[in-house]
């Protein structure tokens, strides 16, 4: 990709199958902010029902699945067992849920260390591997901390989330995760009202949302909650600025909908 290559604008109105043009197998990490764990589940809802199977998990932690989410959770520090495990499942569903095991404290499922999810991949059990790379703590935007994301080597895609409804919010931490860390890497003053350009720096920087993405892995952005007034507007001010210097992360596709909605797709823009 270079400064003169052309944006191609879609308007979709798509699955997420469609809408992020996914290859037959693969894994495919979550960073970010602002739905990646709807976005995740939907994902992984519409990949069993054309074949699967599916697993979703974490590097880090997320809220336990709901029955909605996923028919099944599987615990076990061992892939020898939860492979075992896995065959039984896959009788019956095509897709589950896996982690390291449960947090009483706050009925999270605490994930895997990447080498474990590679471990998994490679064994060819499942056609799909979703995990979520990051937490965001229920904020719209985020910058990772120094140890995030934590994303496997396997990965073949990498899709980072960002919440539009954090749009002309003021920088603080109700909307942005991080937010003084955001300010360090985009100059936003602590309180002055996120912007479509700052929103683009942020994720352009270095240090931003698509930071340790594999070299091999193809990059993604999806905005998601493009359902909120103006929302959609400020969508595509963010993909002209992106594609002006996508080249800097290797940005491949910004796809704009609502993970919660249908159709989940409401454009895309590529080159």
């Amino acid at each position: 990709m270079n400064r003169n290559s052309e944006c191609t604008s879609i308007s979709a109105h798509q699955s997420l199958l469609e809408g992020l043009a996914l290859n037959r197998r693969g894994v495919v990490s979550f960073s970010g902010a602002g739905g990646k764990t709807s976005l995740m589940f939907r994902l992984a809802r519409e990949l069993s029902k054309v074949g699967g199977p599916v697993l979703t998990t974490t590097t880090t932690k997320i809220w336990m699945p709901t029955l909605d989410q996923s028919p099944g959770v599987i615990f076990s520090v061992s892939s020898k067992e939860l492979l075992s495990k896995a065959r039984d499942i896959f009788q019956v569903h095509r897709h589950f849920s896996a982690g390291a095991g449960q947090v009483s404290s706050n009925k999270k499922v605490s994930g895997f260390s990447p080498d474990f999810v590679d471990e998994l991949w490679y064994s060819g059990m499942f056609r799909w591997i979703l995990v979520e790379a990051d937490g965001a703590d229920g904020r719209s935007i985020k910058v990772p901390g120094p140890d995030e994301p934590v994303i496997p080597a396997c990965s073949n895609m990498v899709i980072g989330v960002v919440g539009l409804d954090a749009i002309g919010k003021p920088l603080d931490n109700r909307s942005v995760f991080r937010p003084r860390l955001f300010s360090t890497i985009t100059g936003l003053v602590m309180g002055e009202p996120l912007t479509e350009s700052v929103t683009a720096a942020a994720i352009l920087h270095k240090e931003g949302i698509m930071k340790g993405a594999p070299t091999h892995a193809d990059r993604l952005l999806f905005l998601n909650k493009a359902d909120q007034p103006g929302a959609l507007e400020s969508a595509r001010r963010i993909s002209a600025y992106l594609f002006k210097r996508a080249e800097k992360i290797g940005l491949k596709r910004v796809i704009i909908g609502h993970a919660e909605h249908e159709p989940p797709v409401v454009e895309y823009h590529s080159t």
